[in-house]
């Protein structure tokens, strides 16, 4: 319930999947509650990204931060209300009206048109009613059948709505405390946080980034991990690994273990930094800033270390690694 969902996006990724011969019906389940990204939200999300100008934050203009708005204003059309034909095309009708108000008064688009939007919803309604689900009785259902359940976030932890890098940051809570209202389980059913983290620090958008390479090293590092973005395609800011960002994100999120990822990318350097601390202002701090004046002026304080120059892309078992990847890790 807590995602936001572009259903045209959402059934072309099912028809992909059905071309690979991989099916989900029966599997697939999407709450009641998530909300759904309307044609306006992409409008206003561009809209108001050009009115930035050189404040942009860097949004994939995909309707997310619009969408997220919407709830918060209760302006939302929510998934249930899409299935639902005279509900949708009444809620529609009334959010219409004030969002073409909006694009035309205040960003000098053209309005958009009820019927055309009402057509092509109807059909998207049509094809994911079958999917709609109380996924909270759903995932209490496993519970109470002890099955093992995961839940898996979007975005890092430093993009969350609260706790990131405001403004740079996505439109929801991207943190492990998010699963609760995310997904309607109570917070005492948890039983460990996996963080996902790679051997080195990456960023797509705008926004502070203190150990980014802007330099060829960068460039390897970016070319070596194929680091575009999953959604845009735009190429990712990369740096050494930043543990100053790293420690935060375990505090705010609870990590109880580690899942290291792209190890083998770091194999190409002769030598490997690591950022364990900031300079800022003159002074050094181990710890994340919270204002971002102070995160733009962070300075990186690294520790370098000896590269491996080998590939181990292969190795399967942790005395296969050489020594100084070992060391690193």
């Amino acid at each position: 319930n807590g995602t936001v969902i572009d259903p045209k996006v959402l059934i072309q990724e099912l028809d992909d999947l059905a071309q690979a011969d991989c099916h989900v019906d029966g599997r697939l389940h999407i709450s009641e509650a998530a909300h759904i990204i309307m044609p306006y939200h992409k409008a206003l999300d561009a809209a108001q990204e050009n009115f930035r100008g050189a404040d942009k934050i860097g949004t994939t203009n995909r309707g997310i931060g619009p969408c997220y708005a919407d709830k918060a204003d209760r302006f939302g059309i929510r998934f249930g209300d899409l299935i639902e034909p005279d509900i949708f095309h009444q809620k529609l009708k009334s959010v219409l009206e004030f969002k073409n108000n909006l694009l035309t008064n205040a960003f000098g688009q053209e309005p958009l048109k009820l019927e055309e939007i009402i057509a092509e919803y109807t059909e998207y309604a049509n094809r994911l009613r079958q999917y709609a689900a109380d996924t909270v009785l759903m995932i209490h259902q496993a519970q109470q059948a002890d099955k093992n359940i995961v839940f898996e976030g979007a975005q890092g932890a430093m993009l969350d709505i609260d706790h990131g890098t405001f403004p740079y940051v996505t439109s929801s809570t991207t943190m492990a405390g998010g699963v609760f209202s995310g997904a309607g389980i109570a917070p005492n059913s948890i039983d460990g946080v996996i963080g996902i983290v790679k051997a080195y620090t990456t960023r797509v958008g705008e926004g502070p980034m203190p150990s980014e390479l802007l330099d060829a090293t960068g460039e390897e590092l970016r070319k070596a991990g194929h680091e575009f973005g999953a959604t845009t395609g735009r190429p990712r800011r990369c740096g050494w690994l930043d543990m100053v960002q790293l420690r935060r994100a375990v505090k705010i999120c609870g990590v109880t273990s580690f899942v290291l990822t792209k190890s083998d990318v770091l194999g190409a350097f002769d030598t490997i930094k690591i950022c364990t601390a900031y300079t800022i202002n003159g002074e050094t701090t181990d710890e994340f800033p919270t204002r971002l004046a102070h995160l733009d002026a962070a300075q990186p304080v690294c520790e370098e270390l000896p590269g491996w120059k080998e590939d181990i892309s292969a190795c399967t078992e942790w005395d296969q690694l050489p020594e100084n990847a070992q060391n690193y890790i």
